[in-house]
């Protein structure tokens, strides 16, 4: 059996995913892999187009902003048959919300294949420095900003106190969540306009106090490119990102970072699988390939060859076993997110198709506040009118 596999990436999920790859060739010689990767950007529009061929990979990588997607569309396989107790697929050691953030409409069409959760990185170094109080999960937004103008003046401007994270659809949906919201109901927003206007405001009031750094700055972070990112360049004290980026970002800096939660309640938050495995519907090898997704996922082998580069192992023994052995930072992400564990709110459902495009949309009405083109009431008229007709497409 030959199996094809595609996966997004850069060189160092490359070499390992290719390890465990060749490990499950070695334990079962019948069994080979087409491997392939590429970098994030273009990933998903080359997945869609060998979908749209017949020839998608029998064995694919997805997030939960493509899941639902390609669920919907008939591309990715529905797990029901091969994913449970006394299957092929065994997640009985997965935390039950990870499991259930992989369902579309009550079938499981992705196996998680590590966790994450939103965080907040901070320049550690930065705050002894001008002898300031680390940041805490369960502050406020306001305690947050309140905090930020602090550093900024303290710095003499030199370093702005937060990012602004007004773009960042993960920031917006986990202040909506601490409201009793959610990003999206079914196919359709589940917030208003107004509510995206009070978010808006909320960091248009922000900049004018001097906490965050000037709009050039705010963009180029957008990229998500590490040497953008503020606590990596030293323009901000903080960056917000996934709790599995703590590593990345800290081999970029000589300043000691740390990570602790967004602001709001920490219910807001919960388990999400930073990426899934999915099977491609039209795959005749569907049930060999459960085989290796179960492998990739449950191996204590495969666990230790790939850490916590996707995040945090699925299952909770390997993560309990691997973590010993993580350089101080993966341990650090490992402390925190079993420091979150508890606090989390249950899983919302994945993300509808056009998700990308209203992450997109976001974007574009967060910047154009933050280069002063338009007011926070008419960017987030301008958001509504256009998100609208995505979702309902």
């Amino acid at each position: 059996v030959r199996l094809s596999i595609f996966w997004w990436g850069g060189p160092e999920r490359g070499a390992i995913t290719q390890r465990v790859l060749d490990l499950y060739t070695q334990k079962h010689p019948k069994v080979t892999f087409a491997a392939q990767w590429q970098v994030n950007n273009g990933y998903y529009d080359r997945l869609a187009a060998l979908a749209a061929g017949g020839d998608a990979p029998d064995i694919f990588q997805i997030d939960d902003n493509y899941l639902g997607d390609f669920a919907t569309r008939h591309v990715a396989l529905d797990l029901t048959g091969l994913m449970g107790p006394g299957r092929t697929i065994d997640a009985s050691r997965f935390p039950e919300s990870l499991t259930a953030y992989g369902n579309v409409d009550g079938h499981p069409y992705g196996v998680p294949n590590a966790e994450n959760t939103p965080a907040m990185i901070y320049d550690r170094t930065l705050l002894r420095q001008l002898d300031l109080p680390e940041p805490e999960i369960g502050w406020s937004y306001q305690q947050l900003i309140d905090w930020a103008c602090q550093v900024s003046t303290r710095s003499g401007g030199a370093v702005a106190g937060t990012m602004d994270p007004s773009a960042d659809y993960k920031a917006l949906w986990l202040w909506l969540r601490t409201q009793g919201k959610e990003l999206y109901s079914g196919t359709s927003l589940a917030f208003t306009g107004d509510d995206l206007r009070r978010w808006l405001d909320l960091w248009a009031d922000a900049r004018r106090r001097g906490a965050t750094p000037p709009a050039d700055v705010i963009v180029a972070a957008h990229t998500n490119e590490t040497n953008a990112q503020l606590v990596v360049n030293k323009r901000g004290a903080t960056t917000f990102a996934w709790s599995n980026m703590l590593t990345e970002l800290q081999n970029a800096t000589d300043h000691e970072l740390g990570i602790t939660a967004y602001p709001g309640n920490p219910a807001g938050q919960w388990a999400r699988a930073s990426q899934y495995w999915s099977i491609y519907k039209g795959s005749p090898r569907a049930t060999e390939a459960a085989k290796v997704i179960n492998f990739l996922v449950n191996d204590p082998d495969v666990g230790r060859i790939l850490g916590t580069e996707r995040g945090l192992p699925a299952n909770l023994d390997i993560r309990a076993q691997i973590t010993p052995e993580l350089p101080a930072p993966m341990r650090a992400t490992v402390s925190f997110e079993s420091s979150m564990a508890p606090l989390f709110g249950p899983a919302p459902a994945v993300p509808p198709r056009g998700h990308s495009q209203i992450r997109a949309l976001l974007a574009q009405a967060a910047e154009s506040v933050e280069w002063g083109r338009a007011t926070t009431a008419q960017a987030a008229t301008q958001f509504m009118s256009q998100a609208t007709p995505v979702l309902s497409g």
